[in-house]
């Protein structure tokens, strides 16, 4: 990865832009003084599929001061911006200047809209209709990519209306999930239970535990398999919020639902991410969205 970082390939940038300018320039020049000896059909002897003559015609003059314009453009545009390699230019401007300074006003610009809700806890501002205006924004913003813009999610994206929290639902889990991110990971777990046909009996122990529709005979053979689960799931099955481990009780499946789904869930595992927001929104935001998001599960009193 050096080979792309160190400072040859920022000369090598920079001389071959500058040298391409320079090219042009030359050519322009070229063209404008080198004089062809015409023949006296005012062409210039060359001849194409028997017929076909060039003309011994100067350049347009229109044109040729659109390539001087366009060369003396490029080097005042290398000189006032980054163009040549790691020169920054005399503005000084960057797009990650740029950008810094843009979200910077736009959050001067709403510090007031946020400041009327800064002093409330989460419960109270889902009740207040501006505030989960605001939240809905932020939601379908930042959020409803991966839970889809009614919060039901999909298949390995959680429904955030069920009130089934794999790290928990209070205000506060909400708030940290926001901020901090999680990283959900069930490693495969067939090696641990034992054979492919002990799997499958563990997966109708494991659908029996929601009442899902099983096979009495298998789940009764697969429930001795199921210590292998009981570390993060718990012996009741209820999960662990603490892990992210989901509740195998309550009938809600978030990588599907089924015999063959259990099988590969235990057989090849699973891997979730949801990326922290915390650099992306500001601390009033997140407030906001946290009360938004434990809205969806919750009824809290309108004001």
């Amino acid at each position: 990865m050096s080979d792309f970082t160190n400072d040859f390939w920022s000369w090598y940038v920079a001389g071959l832009t500058l040298v391409s300018i320079i090219a042009c320039a030359v050519l322009l020049w070229i063209s404008g003084t080198t004089k062809v000896k015409a023949h006296a059909d005012n062409t210039t002897g060359h001849v194409w599929d028997g017929d076909l003559q060039e003309l011994n015609n100067p350049l347009p003059k229109w044109w040729v001061y659109l390539f001087i314009i366009t060369v003396i453009f490029a080097l005042a545009y290398g000189l006032l911006y980054p163009m040549f390699g790691q020169y920054k230019g005399v503005l000084g401007w960057s797009s990650q200047g740029q950008h810094t300074a843009e979200v910077k006003k736009m959050q001067e610009a709403i510090a007031p809209i946020y400041a009327a809700f800064r002093s409330q806890a989460p419960e109270q501002l889902a009740g207040d209709a501006q505030a989960m205006a605001v939240g809905e924004r932020l939601f379908q913003n930042n959020c409803a990519q991966c839970h889809g813009s009614d919060a039901r999610g999909a298949r390995s994206f959680p429904n955030l209306t069920d009130g089934d929290w794999l790290y928990g639902g209070t205000p506060a889990d909400i708030k940290t999930t926001l901020m901090e991110g999680r990283n959900g990971m069930m490693p495969p777990m067939a090696a641990a239970v034992g054979t492919p046909e002990d799997v499958r009996n563990l997966a109708h122990y494991v659908l029996s535990l929601s009442g899902s529709p099983h096979d009495a005979v298998r789940a009764a053979v697969g429930k001795g398999k199921y210590g292998a689960c009981a570390a993060c799931h718990g012996m009741d099955g209820k999960g662990n919020t603490a892990m992210g481990a989901p509740n195998l009780t309550d009938n809600i499946w978030l990588h599907g639902w089924g015999e063959e789904a259990v099988v590969k869930a235990v057989t090849n595992g699973f891997s979730n991410q949801m990326p922290a927001q915390m650099g992306k929104l500001n601390a009033d935001q997140i407030q906001v969205l946290t009360a938004y998001v434990w809205g969806l599960s919750n009824k809290p009193a309108a004001r």
